[in-house]
């Protein structure tokens, strides 16, 4: 499963995935935009987590979570329907 992070900070939000380097060296993190993110979550196993810096909550999202919850935190670009 591909997990994408959404951070949401109080001035903006962003998408990051982090991938898996060689044994030495630290992994790389990039920045993606909502529409490369959104058209993955379409096409199934994906989980997003998101991250809330001003609370420090962390929830967990993926095409099995409720409509709602989707369509609040990540918007109706991301709804299947």
């Amino acid at each position: 499963m591909v997990q994408y992070h959404k951070i949401f900070t109080l001035k903006d939000s962003y998408f990051l995935k982090e991938y898996e380097t060689i044994k030495h060296h630290k992994n790389k993190i990039r920045f993606l935009r909502e529409e490369t993110v959104a058209q993955a979550f379409k096409a199934g196993n994906v989980q997003i987590i998101l991250h809330f810096e001003e609370t420090g909550r962390i929830i967990e999202l993926d095409d099995f979570s409720d409509v709602d919850l989707i369509k609040k935190y990540l918007g109706p670009k991301f709804l299947t329907h």
